[in-house]
């Protein structure tokens, strides 16, 4: 069954908060901008994404370790990268309201949109990191950061990672964890925030090999992106242009997705040369570089970086997949989710509190397997029960019924096409185990 995406922020908003995806951080208190919460089915599709993130990387078959650094680093760590000097967004004040802009943006040119003022400061460069004291003491010593981005504490363990897990260039690791950036204007929900979590792989390499890597893991991201559902002809790969990259990358190209709002970044792909290594052997006074056995010599390695936010993906997705469609005369709300990454996998629903016992049995023998991405729903009619879970993805849903007694089936109602089927009982698990490939 076809129907039609109608997407617009304000719906993804609004069933985001409805069904318990995404929340404003502190709403209570009126909500802190730049800053949310995720709720239950929020934190079983971002589990989901990181899941299906990992499985693309092991998946290439290559040699990636894991890795979790800390998000807190010493302020010489930032020096050696080059945020403290280079992390930073033009920003002006409006002279009337004094409220805070990006130089760059509309309302700059069109007016301030709270006061109607076209009057502003001059432009003021604005470090985005966010700064704070280590221990008790308030001095320079004690100064540290959030970290902006995770690559990072990668780079500044380099030489431990390799001892520890013996591997040899080239090899990758991969990261997930926060970043905080201090954004002068967070805008669009969870396409620009003040904490985030991104998924990212840094790929260690030779020059030499540094244009294949970089062109095999522009083709193995977008390939990633077909995987996990999105809509083909809304994600296309752009290369940076000369004057977009940013102070360590010699070439990037951005994963874009076409949002209601444009064509914006989901992955950043950047080769980074041995920028980092570089420049954290100079700052530490250590040696980087590393032996290779195919040229007898030593050398730093070049770095592949690609990374991704997961609450910018989970948009997008959510994005992707906002139907909208009419059922004999009902307007119905579904996302078509992958079920890849569907947070609910499957519901378990008895047509009746009567059968509850036995439809629960079906429950309890999938939760092993599953965990919290199967549920068991006996509240409201049948119907209404269909469109709680069309709502929020759920490819498919088991209802037991009174034949159920008789012939020991169940019916499988697919959330896309509305197709019902008898299928046995004991073929439930493999069922799934199928709608899931």
């Amino acid at each position: 069954m076809n129907g039609t995406n109608l997407a617009t922020l304000d719906l993804i908003i609004a069933l985001c908060k409805r069904r318990g995806f995404v929340y404003q951080s502190a709403d209570l208190y009126g909500g802190l901008n730049g800053l949310y919460d995720f709720g239950h089915l929020g934190v079983l599709m971002k589990n989901k994404i990181k899941d299906e993130w990992y499985r693309s990387l092991f998946s290439t078959g290559l040699d990636i370790v894991l890795f979790d650094g800390s998000i807190l680093g010493p302020e010489i760590v930032w020096q050696a990268s080059g945020h403290e000097q280079n992390f930073n967004d033009p920003m002006v004040d409006c002279m009337n309201c004094k409220r805070r802009y990006r130089a760059d943006d509309p309302d700059v040119a069109n007016g301030c949109p709270h006061c109607g003022s076209n009057k502003w400061t001059a432009v003021q460069q604005f470090n985005m990191m966010f700064q704070t004291n280590l221990g008790a003491a308030a001095n320079s010593s004690a100064t540290a950061y959030l970290r902006p981005e995770t690559a990072q504490t990668i780079f500044s363990n380099f030489k431990n990672i390799m001892s520890s897990n013996r591997v040899k260039v080239p090899f990758g690791v991969a990261q997930i964890g926060k970043a905080f950036r201090n954004e002068i204007t967070p805008k669009q929900f969870l396409f620009r925030v003040r904490e985030f979590e991104q998924m990212e792989l840094e790929w260690f390499c030779h020059k030499d090999e540094s244009q294949l890597f970089f062109d095999f893991w522009c083709k193995a991201r977008f390939d990633f992106y077909r995987s996990i559902g999105l809509t083909e002809k809304n994600v296309h790969l752009r290369p940076h242009s000369k004057d977009e990259l940013a102070h360590y990358s010699s070439q990037c190209v951005d994963v874009e997705y076409q949002f209601p709002f444009g064509w914006k970044e989901l992955e950043g792909i950047a080769d980074r040369s041995n920028y980092d290594l570089v420049q954290h052997g100079l700052f530490s006074k250590k040696d980087l570089s590393v032996y290779d056995e195919r040229t007898a010599t030593s050398l730093v390695p070049h770095v592949i970086e690609s990374s991704v936010g997961v609450g910018r993906l989970l948009l997008s997705i959510l994005f992707d997949a906002y139907n909208q469609d009419t059922i004999e005369g009902d307007e119905r709300t579904v996302l078509r989710l992958s079920p890849k990454v569907a947070p609910i996998t499957a519901a378990i629903l008895p047509l009746s509190k009567k059968l509850t016992e036995p439809a629960f049995k079906i429950f309890k023998d999938l939760v092993p397997q599953y965990g919290p991405h199967v549920e068991f729903d006996d509240t409201g009619s049948i119907g209404k029960r269909y469109r709680r879970y069309d709502e929020i993805g759920t490819p498919v849903c088991f209802t037991y019924d009174f034949d159920s007694q008789v012939d020991g089936c169940v019916t499988a109602r697919n959330r896309d096409t509305l197709a019902q089927e008898r299928v046995s009982i004991d073929f439930v698990n493999q069922y799934l185990q199928d709608v899931i490939k």
